[in-house]
């Protein structure tokens, strides 16, 4: 006797001896049939067949062969009807679980689970039903569904909630900040020491004298410029060769400049210049003010504000977040695209290191001025290496859409990306280049397709018209990730050259990382009377 498998596994066929045809074929196999259960099927069969040898052979010594053949025949037989009977009842088991896939299968809508309240709210409640009830499989099925789907549409909603608060949080004024501002702007119109011309008459020329180590923040907000500056002169080796520009706007002006007037840091160099102080800003068509109007119309398109955004029933919560965060006051502020105007904001400097108002300083940054660029405008961290997968792990496509012909067509998806943040520029090699004119080349493009060529913000123009122009430095000068990655380790992130805490969790911010927060806050001086005054803490 023979037994043949098909390739496909679904059939077994049985022949009782050589030259013979084939004598039965039976149907064992269906779609979702386990490997398991064929198994378990074959040893039962394999079991049989020897049972049956044994009886032929023990019938062959005996010497009565026509017996034997009939007795071994009743016996294969007997052997096919109790396989036959075992496969229909693996067939029949089959049929609950194709019930099950098609009770899955049908789509449910939201309404027809809205003011139910028997659907089990628990795996818990889930089983004591199915056992109380001794249901049959499509009714499991159908209950399981149900249970299912409301899971699903209280998650969404629970994490578009969530998108919407860190969103309000991370996009509003704490009324602590809001406060400083006013009380330091009451001091600039009232005191006179608030008022100092920053920096001093004698110290003018030190602004344009490239034997300085010049350090730029762009920034709107009083206290964390405060904490970038204070981080960057205490660890210096060498403070009275700091000249740090602080460019903010024309309401922040005040404020700013009677803070650093009252808190002076010497022996470094501190000048507050308002963007609309500037010669070059004051002349002709300035390109970041385009950029801006472009912002504009980005957020327009998210009419009725993020109540509509999140008010979407079809739309995944990912796509709602990004839209939130399109939102952002950042995304339309002056401060977030100055920095592609360096070179004209300052034609007499050769080199400036330029800082995010959400940095902190942990190391003497002079050996950076030590750093031969090769020829390459921007010194940057990438972001594609490292033991942080979650933070170190972008590329260009993480950033750009290379579904669009336009960036396929022009850039490699695996290239690495690079953080903004705490970058070396040099000036010079940068003002030889056409990098200004791409970086607003691209926007125009983006706004020509619909927004549709990167994720917003400003470093994915930024990717692109530095490319080609990148000098890789040493990650140590620049840990990113405190402000969405909460698994950052306190150890790790003290013993970095510079600190970033860029995301939605920014240190001044109640959703700060408590465990994040003290490298930043304790660089503040909390007996400061205006720090007090607007119950400004340190946790």
């Amino acid at each position: 006797m023979q037994l043949h498998i098909s390739p496909s596994l679904r059939h077994v066929t049985v022949l009782p001896g050589k030259g013979v045809r084939e004598f039965i074929k039976v149907k064992v196999w269906s779609r979702r049939l386990s490997y398991r259960m064929l198994f378990y099927a074959l040893l039962f069969l394999t079991f049989l067949l020897r049972f049956v040898s044994v009886l032929s052979t023990v019938d062959t010594i005996d010497g009565d062969n026509k017996c034997s053949t009939i007795g071994t025949s009743f016996l294969l037989l007997l052997l096919l009807l109790i396989f036959v009977s075992f496969t229909v009842v693996f067939h029949v088991c089959l049929l609950v679980p194709e019930v099950i896939y098609q009770v899955l299968e049908e789509p449910i809508s939201k309404d027809e689970l809205q003011g139910r309240s028997d659907i089990p709210q628990t795996l818990e409640e889930f089983m004591a039903d199915i056992k109380e009830s001794k249901s049959d499989a499509k009714t499991f099925a159908v209950k399981l569904r149900e249970m299912v789907t409301l899971m699903e549409q209280r998650t969404r909603t629970a994490k578009i909630q969530e998108y919407l608060y860190r969103h309000v949080a991370s996009s509003s004024i704490p009324k602590q900040l809001h406060c400083l501002a006013l009380r330091l702007a009451n001091e600039h119109s009232t005191n006179a020491a608030a008022r100092l011309q920053l920096p001093s008459a004698e110290l003018v020329p030190a602004l344009v004298d490239n034997s300085y180590f010049h350090y730029v923040v762009a920034s709107d907000n009083v206290l964390a410029t405060s904490v970038v500056a204070m981080s960057l002169v205490k660890n210096s080796l060498r403070p009275e060769k700091i000249v740090l520009h602080i460019i903010t706007d024309r309401k922040t002006y005040y404020p700013m400049q009677a803070w650093f007037s009252l808190h002076p840091l010497t022996p470094a160099v501190i000048e507050v210049k308002a963007l609309h102080q500037f010669d070059w800003f004051s002349k002709g068509k300035v390109p970041v003010l385009e950029a801006m109007e472009k912002d504009q119309q980005v957020r327009s398109q998210f009419r009725g504000g993020s109540s509509a955004i999140v008010a979407n029933n079809t739309e995944k919560p990912v796509v709602i977040a990004a839209k939130l965060q399109a939102l952002s006051p950042k995304y339309n502020s002056l401060m977030n695209h100055i920095r592609i105007n360096l070179p004209e904001l300052y034609p007499s400097l050769n080199k400036v290191v330029f800082l995010d108002d959400d940095i902190v300083v942990q190391t003497d940054l002079s050996p950076l001025w030590d750093i031969d660029m090769n020829g390459k405008v921007n010194g940057a961290v990438e972001t594609c290496k490292g033991d942080d997968k979650f933070v170190m792990s972008k590329k260009f496509k993480s950033y750009l859409n290379f579904s669009h012909p336009l960036i396929s067509s022009n850039f490699d998806p695996d290239q690495c990306a690079w953080a903004y943040g705490m970058n070396v520029f040099d000036l010079e090699a940068w003002r030889k280049t056409n990098i200004s004119l791409t970086y607003h080349y691209w926007l125009e493009q983006n706004l020509k397709s619909d927004l549709s060529l990167w994720q917003l913000g400003t470093l994915p123009p930024g990717l692109i018209a530095f490319h080609g122009h990148i000098h890789v430095i040493d990650p140590f000068w620049h840990m990113l990730g405190l402000g969405y990655q909460e698994n950052t380790s306190f150890a790790d992130a003290e013993s970095a050259g510079v600190i970033h805490f860029n995301g939605r969790a920014k240190p001044w911010l109640d959703i700060a990382f408590p465990q994040l927060r003290p490298l930043w806050s304790k660089y503040i001086n909390f007996s400061d009377k205006f720090i007090k005054g607007c119950h400004i803490r340190a946790s």
